[in-house]
């Protein structure tokens, strides 16, 4: 079929639908990029079935239904029809175009708990819309989870009549409810495969459970405490037993609760404090504080009489500066005497060397040229003189000027990547993407490489096709080597070059 299906692309549906670009399949549909007028835009997404003779009719009817329907957080459903496409008889349904799926995302990275917390609402939202109209979503899955623009949103397509009986053939997937034996759907089975497709967002994988007769999956314990209880409760077995919407609008609504082994932490520090006995508490205390120190204790002075300032001062010094002995007082005028002699005979040794040595030099140096004073001081001691140098002092002391260096390139123009907001609202942080580019003479990107893979191809593709525009000074240097960087958070995208 998907050969067929390669084939297909370039056929008009009808006359009125052309069938521009395959996008996606199951093993019962295939998508197309298609255009119509009445998607407020040029492109829109087509989906066609084969046209079950015995369920084709409820099929068209379920969605004309679901075509009336008006809500922000659903993709909305623009036409359907009949058609036939290589003999075989088709019904198809024509829906907003959306930019990016949650099963993209998922191959490059798992949400964070954050992220999956603020998903809930606008999901929330829409079960809650169709559960009100006794209807049900049917098929919620990363591929049925949409971003349009800025708007989260589910796939509409596959909503159905609370109780309508399924495909007795369909294949039953980890997203469909223990109950789906009965061949029925309800609200609990929105709500077990909500917690399937958390669960997966969450660690790349479907949950899991010890056995057969366990109602209690077994999560990871990286799912932070109060999340993975209420992803518990939406996949136990019994339906009676899981929440309804509105019960998971208020625990999502709460603020995560703190974890149990933190909250007696303050209270059980001192406690050990508290447990020993008096007895040795009370001898310990007073031997520490009646430790004597032992200091010099001066001449004890008649309070009576009060103490002169200057008997304070000369007090002060005596008790711990012992007297120096007589022998040593009389040897310190002897050493001072021999240091001067010494510095003496040091200093006039320096000075007949400095005048022995001066009639090597090849000329005079003026005083005031420090520059070559400093030169001829610093040079070695063995260096022959040289007349050619010395008749010329100032090429001596002047190193030649270095050619100067060519001016650095600089960016000329950026070209940052449109990436559209619903796409950003995907990222959590901040998502780094470099790119290698070679610059010609002109200043023009010749080659770029993607260095880094982000979490999406799509992000990976604006930033190459990005760099390919950017536009550097011109320079006498060929292939020059920058790296680009390119910022997408939430807010925005950012870049930047360096060189290499």
């Amino acid at each position: 079929m998907n050969e067929v299906w390669a084939k297909w692309e370039n056929l008009v549906i009808n006359g009125t639908y052309p069938l521009r670009r395959y996008l996606s399949h199951s093993d019962h549909s295939v998508v197309f990029q298609t255009e119509s007028q009445g998607a407020g835009s040029a492109s829109a997404a087509l989906k066609i079935i084969p046209a079950d003779p015995a369920r084709a009719d409820r099929q068209l009817s379920i969605w004309k239904t679901v075509a009336a329907l008006s809500h922000p957080h659903l993709i909305r459903v623009l036409d359907t029809g009949r058609c036939q496409l290589g003999g075989h008889d088709f019904i198809f349904v024509v829906m907003e175009y959306a930019d990016q799926t949650l099963a993209q995302i998922l191959p490059h990275r798992a949400l964070t708990a954050d992220e999956v917390r603020e998903m809930m609402p606008p999901i929330l939202d829409a079960l809650s819309f169709l559960h009100r109209k006794s209807l049900v979503h049917g098929r919620l899955k990363p591929p049925n989870i949409l971003v349009v623009g800025e708007q989260l949103k589910l796939a509409s397509d596959t909503i159905r009549h609370a109780g309508q009986s399924t495909a007795a053939n369909a294949t039953l997937t980890p997203y469909d409810p223990p109950e789906s034996h009965t061949g029925q759907t309800f609200a609990a089975g929105d709500i077990w495969a909500l917690g399937v497709t958390l669960v997966e967002a969450l660690t790349l994988r479907p949950p899991s459970w010890p056995d057969e007769r366990s109602d209690n999956a077994a999560l990871p314990v990286t799912i932070p405490p109060g999340l993975r209880d209420i992803l518990r409760r939406c996949l136990r077995r019994d339906p009676a037993n899981r929440p309804s919407t509105a019960d998971l609008v208020t625990l999502f609504g709460k603020p995560p609760p703190v974890p149990v082994a933190l909250a007696p932490t303050p209270a059980a520090a001192p406690a050990p404090a508290l447990t020993p006995t008096a007895t040795p508490m009370v001898d310990l205390q007073p031997a520490r504080a009646a430790a004597p120190v032992p200091v010099p204790v001066p001449v004890p002075v008649p309070a009576a009489r009060p103490v002169p300032a200057a008997e304070k001062r000369d007090a002060v010094p005596r008790p711990s500066v012992p007297a120096d002995p007589p022998q040593t007082r009389s040897i310190v005028p002897g050493l001072v005497g021999i240091l001067i002699v010494v510095a003496a005979v040091g200093i006039g040794t320096w000075l007949l060397r400095s005048r022995t040595e001066q009639p090597l030099a090849e000329a005079p140096v003026p005083i005031s040229d420090s520059a070559q004073t400093v030169a001829r001081a610093s040079a070695p001691a063995s260096t022959p003189p040289n007349p050619t140098v010395s008749s010329s002092p100032t090429a001596t002391s002047m190193p030649p000027a270095p050619a100067p260096a060519p001016a650095p390139r600089t960016v000329i123009h950026q070209e940052i990547p449109d990436a559209s907001r619903g796409a950003r609202d995907t990222i959590h942080g901040d998502l780094k993407i470099l790119v290698r580019i070679t610059v010609d003479r002109s200043g023009t990107v010749t080659a770029e490489t993607l260095q880094s893979q982000a979490s999406s191809k799509y992000f990976s593709r604006l930033a190459t096709e990005a760099a390919r525009k950017w536009t550097f000074s011109p320079s006498p240097r060929d292939n020059d080597q920058w790296v680009l960087r390119f910022d997408f958070t939430r807010d925005g995208v950012t870049g930047h070059a360096e060189s290499e």
